[in-house]
């Protein structure tokens, strides 16, 4: 009875390592809740989705919401593009018309040399909910 409890012990010990490994430091894991708005993160410090909104909409509501959150350095329409300071992290936003009907936002978020997907995530989201209200 007491080899089969050492056993199961030594089976549970590294799953349960593996598994604490897999979700400590794990952005995916985060960013999980932001898939029913169409956002995945591509790296680190960079969350993207695409939108069927049109580009001047969701341009504005970058604009505003990167203002009311921080401040804005550099913005060009052109090129979609805006830089800003929010929560003490650089952070850039970039826009691109993906096809005919769908805009790609991008939102990389760096604090201290060091990725902030926090602060991405939340730029993101809150222009994401500014434009679906």
């Amino acid at each position: 009875m007491k080899n089969g409890k050492n056993q199961r012990l030594y089976f549970m010990i590294p799953l349960l390592l593996v598994l604490a490994f897999s979700l400590s430091g794990c952005f995916y894991a985060i960013i999980g809740g932001l898939g029913a708005l169409g956002g995945y993160a591509i790296s680190p410090d960079t969350v993207e989705g695409e939108t069927q909104i049109e580009y001047d909409t969701l341009w504005d509501a970058a604009v505003e919401i990167v203002s009311i959150m921080g401040t804005i350095q550099t913005k060009n329409y052109k090129l979609g593009q805006i830089e800003a300071r929010v929560a003490g992290a650089y952070v850039w936003v970039d826009l691109s018309q993906a096809s005919s009907s769908w805009v790609r936002m991008s939102v990389k978020a760096r604090k201290n040399m060091l990725p902030s997907m926090k602060t991405a995530q939340d730029v993101w989201v809150k222009v994401k909910n500014r434009v679906i209200q």
